[in-house]
């Protein structure tokens, strides 16, 4: 995912393909959001202030439209064995309906296809949610596992679903003020669980944020009414320069980003996606793991003087050079903090120096995440002067 909106064509070129839009386009529009092309997606980037959207959530609540996302049901007798061979995570795990369970899905090399969350509601039933800018991707990759191996297994693209992610302290509770009916179903839901509320309605216990809340799929004709009526209860409207500060306080990476098909799992700090317990399971890409690994060191950065740390820009340590591969200003925090992918060995408390504007910064490795349930995790740098 990205934040930047695409160039507007030149003149004189082709016109560029036409943007898909969500259920809540018009919305958006009532709001007076700032709309941007997100992965040939028309989406808000914000609503107004992006740091009142960012506060907001870490306060309060916020809410995000996510029906980009695409919600794919898996099923057939042979759906806990696709789903064993094609994701680096063991389904093995998920015995409780509702479970979900995060995972990369990889290329024979071991580089990250897409990061997805996929969903066990039976050993028959499943569902994997996907990123937007992936979506067609990965279903052709899902089809060709299935037409290869000659598995008893459908997929199912659900874009008559939309999605609407409810994220803050009060998250919950302002969710049931919505729909006190769904109270008795996902009040004692754990993190990473889901409960059917109505006919296609899901929410789960998931999010994008650090903060708690739910992730509600619903009839794409239903949401336009839900997030009204979320409005109206005081959620706070949210674009996606908000959920990318969010997440990278967080430490919640970001495909195409901080990963990719170049990019095995290791690489961006998600060896605990990989789960290599059961020596028979030979997920795609698990022998490239192995045997091919390539290693560094995924790790934050805050950077201990003024300015913005941005994608791509130099790193350098006591141990050689890397690169950072998210970074912003933390509204939190008050400083610009990073993701990097550094050097094998280097580690959280050490110096560093970030290449701004033809300028080096100094910045301190930081251990991830910055911020967690609201909170700074990571103590701001003392500027250089108080060193």
């Amino acid at each position: 995912m990205s934040t930047q909106a695409t160039p507007q064509t030149p003149s004189g070129s082709a016109p560029a393909a036409a943007l898909h839009r969500t259920s809540l386009f018009a919305a958006h529009q009532a709001a007076g959001a700032k709309m941007v092309d997100f992965g040939g997606w028309e989406m808000p980037i914000s609503y107004g202030s992006q740091l009142a959207e960012h506060h907001a959530v870490r306060q309060k609540a916020g809410m995000f439209d996510v029906s980009h996302m695409l919600n794919v049901d898996v099923t057939g007798l042979q759906a806990r064995r696709f789903l064993s061979l094609l994701l680096a995570n063991d389904v093995a795990r998920l015995a409780i309906s509702g479970k979900a369970l995060y995972s990369c899905m990889l290329n024979p090399q071991g580089g990250v296809i897409d990061d997805l969350i996929v969903y066990f509601f039976d050993d028959d039933r499943w569902r994997v949610v996907v990123n937007a800018g992936c979506a067609d991707k990965d279903l052709a990759w899902m089809q060709g596992v299935i037409d290869e191996h000659k598995l008893d297994v459908k997929l199912n693209a659900r874009r008559d679903l939309a999605m609407i992610a409810v994220q803050g302290p009060q998250a919950r509770e302002l969710v049931w003020q919505v729909h006190p009916e769904w109270q008795g179903a996902t009040e004692a839901l754990k993190a990473f669980f889901a409960a059917s509320v109505a006919q296609d309605t899901l929410v789960a216990r998931t999010g994008y944020t650090g903060e708690d809340g739910f992730e509600i799929v619903l009839p794409a004709a239903q949401a336009e009414t839900l997030w009204n009526q979320l409005l109206a209860a005081g959620v706070t409207p949210c674009g996606l320069g908000a959920r990318d500060t969010l997440r990278l306080e967080a430490g919640m990476n970001l495909y195409g980003q901080d990963m990719d098909e170049q990019i095995q799992p290791a690489q961006a700090g998600l060896t605990w996606t990989v789960n290599l317990n059961d020596p028979q399971r030979q997920f795609i890409g698990r022998q490239a793991i192995e045997t091919e690994p390539r290693k560094n060191t995924f790790i934050g950065l805050t950077l201990g003087d003024r300015g913005v740390m941005r994608a791509h820009m130099k790193v350098r340590t006591a141990r050689g050079e890397g690169e950072i591969t998210s970074g912003t200003m933390s509204p939190t925090l008050g400083v610009s903090v990073a993701f990097a992918r550094l050097p094998e060995g280097v580690a959280a408390g050490e110096s560093a120096e970030v290449e701004i504007r033809g300028k080096w910064v100094p910045a301190v490795v930081t251990a991830l995440p910055f911020v967690r349930h609201g909170k700074p995790v990571t103590a701001k740098p003392a500027p250089p002067s108080q060193k």
